[in-house]
């Protein structure tokens, strides 16, 4: 069944040293639960998609509860795209922006140039552990195609099976993040999930009239 279910902050010390130990755990977010890992060195992300069976060509988010700790990844991300990512964030957002360092190639599948990223409304466990850990790479924690999981007990038992702590918080909306591309000129709705296409353009709009 996986590792221990995690539901107070006094056990958010595990979750962190399970990260530090290249483990994968699943964390909540204000969207679907994720499976988690440390971003910042490749085997973990490497463990991470084998356990989903996603594609490694296929990007992983990088997710942080502050935009400072994606600064500090991703430089050169200050300018335009984070003035940009300040309009939206925190939220149910995932945003590819530019990446010319061409950071964290092992999160960014078959674009090196561009890079995701994920600043979710987090719920006070999941805030914890990133508030301590850092930046982690994150995706939802299910096997590649499957249902988004909005519980724990949604998620198949083979990923379950594959961690090392849950952080079970109850049941989440369960839509997935709408994902944006930020790269051009003109922003581009990639996938249309917890907020809608019109109202995303709406809130970019405003941060480029201001």
């Amino acid at each position: 069944m996986g590792g221990p279910v995690i539901s107070s902050t006094q056990s958010v010390d595990a979750v962190i040293a399970a990260l530090r130990g290249g483990e994968t755990v699943i964390l909540p977010t204000d969207t679907v639960y994720g499976l988690c890992a440390d971003p910042y060195h490749e085997a973990p992300v490497r463990r991470l998609l084998r356990l989903k069976k996603r594609p490694p060509e296929l990007p992983v988010a990088l997710i942080a509860s502050d935009f400072e700790v994606i600064l500090d990844a991703v430089p050169e991300l200050r300018g335009r795209a984070a003035v940009l990512a300040r309009a939206l964030l925190p939220g149910p957002y995932t945003l590819v922006l530019p990446n010319p360092a061409r950071r964290f190639r092992w999160l960014t599948g078959m674009r090196p140039e561009t890079i995701g990223i994920r600043m979710p409304d987090l719920p006070g466990e999941a805030k914890a552990v990133l508030d301590g850990f850092g930046a982690v790479a994150g995706t939802s924690a299910n096997v590649h195609g499957g249902p988004d999981p909005a519980r724990v007990q949604d998620i198949p038992e083979s990923v379950r099976r594959g961690t090392t702590a849950v952080v079970d918080i109850g049941k989440l909306p369960g839509k997935p993040s709408t994902v944006v591309d930020l790269t051009e000129s003109e922003p581009q709705i990639l996938r249309e999930g917890a907020v809608s296409a019109a109202e995303t353009l709406a809130a970019i709009a405003r941060a480029t009239a201001e």
